[in-house]
This record gives C-alpha cells, sequence and structure tokens, in this order.
C-alpha cells in the first residue's frame, strides 16, 4: 500500500520560502506521475505542478518562475521548493501520485495516492 507524508509546511512573510517534501513508502516513484496540489479555504483543490516519469515538469500559470518541483528516485521523495512566495500562495498543500508514467493532465481526479496535506501560510 502507498503511503505519502509531506513535510515542511509553515509561516513565513511575503516573499519568503519553502521547500516541501513527500516520502513516499510502499512503492518506487520511478515509474510514478507526481504533483503537487492545494486547497484554501473555501476553494477547490487546484494542481500546483506535475513531473512525470521523465522528469518532464508542468506548472500552473500563477507559480510558474517561482515554484520548483522535483524528486529524487533513490529516496522516493518529492519536493516543492517555493519562492517568493505571496499571501495569495496560503493553503493546504497535499502531494499526489499516480502509476501512470506520463499523466500530463493536472486534475485532482487523475490521481490516486494522496499524503495527508500540510499548512502553508504567507503573511502580508
Amino acid at each position: 500500500q502507498v503511503h505519502m507524508l509531506e513535510s515542511g509546511g509553515g509561516s513565513v512573510p511575503a516573499g519568503g520560502s519553502l521547500r516541501l517534501s513527500c516520502a513516499v513508502s510502499g512503492a518506487s516513484i520511478r515509474e510514478f506521475s507526481m504533483a503537487w496540489f492545494r486547497q484554501a479555504p473555501g476553494k477547490e483543490r487546484e494542481g500546483v505542478a506535475l513531473i512525470v516519469s521523465s522528469g518532464s515538469r508542468i506548472y500552473v500559470d500563477s507559480v510558474r518562475g517561482r515554484f520548483t518541483i522535483s524528486r529524487d528516485t533513490a529516496r522516493d521523495t518529492l519536493y516543492l521548493q517555493m519562492d517568493s512566495l505571496k499571501p495569495e500562495d496560503t493553503a493546504t498543500y497535499y502531494c499526489a501520485a499516480v502509476d501512470r508514467p506520463y499523466e500530463r493532465i493536472l486534475s485532482p481526479a487523475n490521481f490516486d495516492y494522496w499524503g495527508q496535506g500540510t499548512q502553508v501560510t504567507v503573511s502580508s
């Protein structure tokens, strides 16, 4: 059974940085497509970034140039480096995975495995 555990959330002022991690157990992420989603109170869960098996990345427009998704297949860990954070980035961030190597649709419905979420709060 696949388990995913996020860490690295916290509170930072606008312009600050955070690095989220997502440790995966129960499977190798080498052939997975993996993603980060976020959900703010009262809003739907939205995709932030995706990385497929080949290493290609997709970003939502609102974070492109500020966030970087990466992975360490030796450690079965997914990362999200978040720089130049804005108050509108405040949300609970979730890592997600699917055992398809080239899933390119950044939609919650296309991912099967989820972490429990980590809170990111950016103050103005």
